[in-house]
């Protein structure tokens, strides 16, 4: 019987079918609901884009069980939707413990269901809309962009979009991290999305900011395709589009926009280690002022 102190931890590369590719996301297991600060305690530790904590909400053995509360933590702060680490969640429940093809997490984002087809893994999340909008002049320069396309915001999720003009340009920006999160804005903004045309077999390429959540430049991000499928699928006439996010490590997802306001998002993903956390000796009053 696992010890109180232990927490069960997987690391999963997700939107990928590579070890190594696409965006490593921590999958905890808790047996017991832990206060918060524990929770950021141990994302902080992994130090990964976000780490999700999956907590049995049923009467089942969690072996069994199809109901789970599903929580995303930044090595800084707790974020309402995370896609990466859902899929990465998922592939744990499905490949390690689940014969079932469909799981349901309760989340700060309302229910989202995951459900398996083939080696693939399909999420459905709700989608963002999106306004027009006039971005920061100075936030566009410490990223290091002279002329965009066009501009929108999601208030949902204080996400800005820029459209740029291709995708060269895409992958040859650095931005200035630093100085992005000096530039005051009229709009709250928690990160940036830059996107364009892709070059086939891509419908479109994006990469994503969000130093202000302490990730520089996240590898894939599947929230943000919760807000990039509406927005090519107004521009494209398509309702099923192939993505690539341009990282460094990159990877691709599948995105089909819903007429219910629903989007799904399609990728796979590996598992490349796993073990036990422990908390032994680790009280929350002595991580109070960290």
């Amino acid at each position: 019987m696992k010890n109180d102190d232990e927490i069960s931890f997987y690391i999963v590369d997700a939107f990928t079918r590579k070890p190594f590719r696409g965006n490593p996301a921590a999958v905890c297991l808790l047996q017991q609901q832990r206060e918060d600060d524990v929770l950021q305690s141990i994302a902080t530790e992994f130090n990964l884009s976000e780490t999700a904590f999956l907590l049995n909400i049923t009467e089942k053995p969690f072996k069994q069980s199809r109901v789970f509360a599903l929580r995303w933590f930044t090595p800084k702060t707790e974020v309402p939707l995370c896609g990466h680490a859902t899929l990465a969640t998922a592939t744990v429940i499905f490949h390690e413990f689940n014969g079932e093809t469909s799981v349901l997490f309760k989340t700060l984002s309302g229910e989202l269901t995951a459900r398996r087809e083939g080696d693939s893994i399909i999420l459905d999340f709700p989608s963002e809309v999106t306004i027009p909008t006039k971005p920061n002049h100075n936030l566009l320069r410490q990223m290091g962009i002279r002329e965009f396309e066009d501009a929108h915001l999601s208030k949902t999720s204080s996400t800005l979009l820029i459209q740029l003009k291709n995708e060269e340009i895409l992958r040859s920006l650095t931005p200035n991290f630093d100085g992005m999160k000096s530039v005051s804005t009229k709009q709250n903004i928690d990160g940036v999305i830059v996107t364009s045309k892709g070059n086939p077999p891509y419908d479109f390429v994006s990469r994503f900011f969000a130093p202000w959540l302490g990730i520089n430049e996240d590898p894939v991000t599947g929230s943000a395709h919760t807000i990039l499928g509406p927005y090519w699928s107004n521009i494209l006439r398509k309702q099923e589009m192939w993505a690539y996010q341009a990282s460094a490590r990159g990877g691709d997802l599948r995105v089909r926009v819903r007429k219910n306001r629903r989007v799904d998002l399609t990728g796979e993903a590996v598992i490349v280690s796993k073990g036990e956390l422990s908390l032994s000796g680790y009280t929350s009053k002595d991580y109070s002022r960290v």
